[in-house]
C-alpha cells in the first residue's frame, strides 16, 4: 500500500521534504535527467478545502508518475508566498499557482508556466472574480460598498484580492473607505458571507460552481453586484533553473496526460467538461503583470 504523499499545512510549514514513494527508486531513477534526486515536487497552492483539493491532486500526481516513471512528491502549501518561497529554495520542481501567484512565483523563483486546464474543446480555460452581497442588501453596485464590510481570500489571489481592490478603486473607492477582512482563503470569504459576518464578499466562479454544488451556498439567496473580465486558468510551473531536458519532459509528460487524469483537480477550477492540459507561456498571463504593476504589488504583498 502507498503512502499518503501530501502534507497538511501545518507540517509543510516545518518540513517542505517528502519522502519519496513508489515509483521507482534508487541510482537509476535518481541518475535519470527526467526524475533529479530520485523524485520530483509539486507545489499545489491551497486554493480548495482540502479534503477536496488532497484526492483531486493525488491523481494529477499518479499520473504524472507513471508517465515519467519518477515518484512525484505532491504538496499542498501553507498559502501562496509559502509556495513560492519552496520554488525559489529548491524544494519544488513543478508548482500550481494562481494566475498572480505565478507572476510571483516568475519574479522572484523563476517559475516558468508549461501547461494549465483545458476545455474538451482543448481551448485554455478561464474563470472570473465576482463580488456578493445578500439578496436582501441595498447594495447594487462595488460603489455602494464605501462603508461597509468586504470579504477577501487571501493576499496575493487573484481573484480573491487584487481584482477586486482594482474593482474598488475603479469604483472611485479610496483605502479605508471599505473594511476589508482577509478571510483566509476562498472558501472562507463565502463563509462570513453566508454567515452574515459580512456585507460582501468575493466568491470566484470556481468557488460558486464547488460551492453550489455541494449545497454549501445557495445562489438565490445572495447577488452578485461586479464581475470581472476572464482570467485565464491556473498555470502548471516548472523551476527554472533545472536541466532542460528535464523541463522538456515534463511538459511533453503534463500536455499528454489524459483528460481524466487531470479532471478532478480541474473540476475544483470550475473546467467542466475537463480536457487535457494546454501549453501556455508567460505572454498568457501578460494582463496579471500589468495588474500587480498598475496595483503597485510586489512579492511581499503575498507574504
Amino acid at each position: 500500500m502507498r503512502r499518503p504523499r501530501l502534507l497538511a499545512a501545518a507540517v509543510l510549514a516545518a518540513s517542505l521534504t517528502l519522502t519519496a514513494c513508489g515509483g521507482p527508486s534508487g541510482p537509476a531513477a535518481a541518475d535519470s535527467p527526467t526524475c533529479p534526486g530520485g523524485q520530483i515536487r509539486m507545489g499545489v497552492e491551497p486554493f480548495e478545502d482540502p479534503a477536496k483539493l488532497v484526492p483531486a491532486a493525488e491523481i494529477l500526481g499518479d499520473a504524472l508518475e507513471r508517465r515519467l516513471s519518477c515518484p512525484v512528491e505532491v504538496q499542498v502549501t501553507e498559502d501562496y508566498s509559502a509556495e513560492v518561497l519552496a520554488m525559489r529554495n529548491d524544494r519544488l520542481e513543478l508548482g500550481i499557482f494562481g494566475p498572480l501567484g505565478y507572476v510571483f512565483a516568475s519574479e522572484r523563483a523563476g517559475a516558468e508556466p508549461v501547461a494549465s486546464f483545458g476545455t474538451a474543446a482543448g481551448e485554455l480555460s478561464t474563470y472570473t472574480a465576482g463580488i456578493w452581497v445578500p439578496a436582501s442588501s441595498d447594495v447594487t453596485g462595488v460603489e455602494q460598498l464605501r462603508g461597509r464590510t468586504l470579504a477577501l481570500g487571501a493576499v496575493g489571489s487573484t481573484s480573491g484580492d487584487a481584482l477586486p481592490r482594482q474593482a474598488l478603486l475603479d469604483a472611485g473607492l479610496a483605502l479605508g473607505d471599505v473594511r476589508v477582512d482577509y478571510a483566509g482563503g476562498h472558501p472562507e470569504a463565502l463563509l462570513a458571507l453566508t454567515s452574515g459576518k459580512v456585507d460582501a464578499a468575493e466568491i470566484n466562479t470556481q468557488q460558486l460552481a464547488s460551492a453550489t454544488a455541494s449545497g454549501i451556498f445557495d445562489p438565490t439567496r445572495f447577488r452578485q453586484v461586479w464581475t470581472s473580465q476572464p482570467i485565464p486558468n491556473d498555470p502548471v510551473t516548472v523551476r527554472g533553473n533545472l536541466d532542460p531536458q528535464f523541463k522538456a519532459a515534463v511538459t511533453d509528460a503534463l500536455l499528454n496526460l489524459d483528460a481524466q487524469a487531470v479532471g478532478e483537480i480541474g473540476a475544483l477550477l470550475d473546467v467542466s467538461p475537463p480536457g487535457k492540459l494546454v501549453p501556455v507561456t508567460r505572454d498568457t498571463y501578460a494582463p496579471l503583470f500589468e495588474l500587480a504593476t498598475k496595483l503597485g504589488l510586489t512579492e511581499s504583498d503575498v507574504e
